[in-house]
């Protein structure tokens, strides 16, 4: 749709833009902020969010369209409507639209107009170049600690600078280390003995152990306990908000998207049929919003852009 970049280029100059007979998307600036969960920084950004009710045309939208493609005004409004309709021809078949940069469209099995935006892309002009930062803690009291252990293990010794020298000092040192060197080699000898003696025991009782399990007789298994496990059936994690991975008209293909996703580590299943027939197959369900929407953008990211949240208690 040629329509989502004029929309786009649009929301970097202005806070509302209003696609007649469809909707407005809105935008709100929001200062910058740490995620504790993931450790990122986010810059300062502008967020959308889109207003079903306010559908009357102003003109920014039409007017843009017919100043960069220099055509009469009537034209411009003759192609957005035409637009417009195509789209939500889409919707109402179940399908899941994504405009490129501003985010994904469906409609709810309560037959309501769903949006969810495109963090991606920063509308706000004075965060130009400011990126998304992995926060990286301060190492400071880790290597203090570190240098404090390696004081404890090797600690320096001064030794004062003597005035004099000593020569009978040297001929003492050496009768010192000769009578250290004596006593060391006396007792590697006595620790070689008690060495060997001690490997002559191990064998001897290494030994007598074989014999004493060769001569053993067998055990009779009926005096074993009979050991009685009880095993339980993990079920699966449940909730009102559900992953949705894409709507099938056959369940034969919703059954193939399944064995797909379950190879890539999903916990897919099918939550039965909306109010289009269609048979709806999920990455997964979550009790809590917060791991839900967390689960999402990962699933985003790394598999299906077009992957939105339903709402809905399921029995």
């Amino acid at each position: 749709m040629k329509m989502i970049q004029y929309i786009s280029d649009l929301l970097y100059r202005y806070e509302c833009v209003i696609v007649p007979d469809f909707g407005a998307f809105l935008t709100r600036t929001k200062s910058a902020v740490v995620d504790t969960q993931s450790n990122l920084f986010l810059a300062p950004r502008k967020q959308i969010s889109f207003n079903e009710q306010l559908q009357q045309n102003d003109g920014l939208l039409v007017n843009h369209i017919a100043s960069v493609n220099s055509i009469p005004y009537t034209e411009a409004m003759n192609q957005l409507q035409q637009e417009v309709i195509e789209l939500k021809g889409k919707l109402i078949s179940g399908e899941v639209i994504t405009l490129a940069k501003i985010g994904h469209f469906s409609i709810s099995v309560e037959g309501k107009l769903q949006f969810i935006p495109i963090e991606e892309v920063n509308y706000l002009t004075s965060s130009f170049g400011l990126d998304t930062t992995l926060k990286q803690p301060v190492l400071r009291e880790v290597y203090k600690e570190e240098v404090e252990v390696i004081e404890e293990k090797a600690p320096i010794a001064f030794i004062p600078e003597t005035r004099k020298k000593r020569p009978y000092l040297k001929y003492a040192a050496v009768t010192v280390l000769g009578l250290g060197m004596l006593g060391f080699l006396a007792k590697q000898g006595f620790d070689f003995k008690l060495q060997e003696v001690a490997n002559h025991n191990a064998k001897q009782n290494i030994e007598a152990a074989r014999i004493s399990v060769q001569e053993a007789s067998i055990f009779d298994l009926g005096t074993i306990p009979e050991v009685v496990l009880e095993v339980k059936a993990v079920k699966p994690i449940t909730g009102p908000y559900h992953i949705i991975a894409g709507a099938y008209r056959f369940e034969e293909n919703a059954d193939k998207k399944i064995v797909q996703l379950k190879e890539y580590g999903y916990s897919a299943r099918k939550i039965g049929q909306n109010k289009y027939g269609l048979h709806q197959v999920v990455y997964g369900s979550y009790a809590n919003k917060t791991e839900a929407l967390k689960n999402l953008r990962i699933v985003k990211n790394d598999h299906n852009k077009a992957a939105w949240l339903l709402v809905k208690k399921i029995d």
